[in-house]
């Protein structure tokens, strides 16, 4: 986890700040995939997420799902 920490920003917000934004959404889960898998900017500020499509959908999907379940340690 290089640009992001579980609760505190590293160069990306951290995963309970993206949690707080997103909770509540129902479109949460799908707009946290795209954003993962495209990548994107300005969102959390001047610096751009690279995209990440490399990664399988299925991770992707989990990373996301954690990360809305509270990104706990596990």
């Amino acid at each position: 986890m290089a640009c992001h920490g579980v609760s505190n920003k590293i160069v990306g917000p951290g995963y309970n700040e993206i949690l707080a934004k997103y909770k509540g959404q129902t479109d949460a889960e799908a707009k946290l995939i795209a954003k993962v898998k495209a990548g994107g900017q300005g969102v959390w500020g001047a610096v751009p997420m690279p995209p990440q499509g490399h990664v399988k959908d299925e991770e992707i999907k989990q990373l996301v799902q954690w990360i809305l379940e509270g990104a706990k340690a596990q």
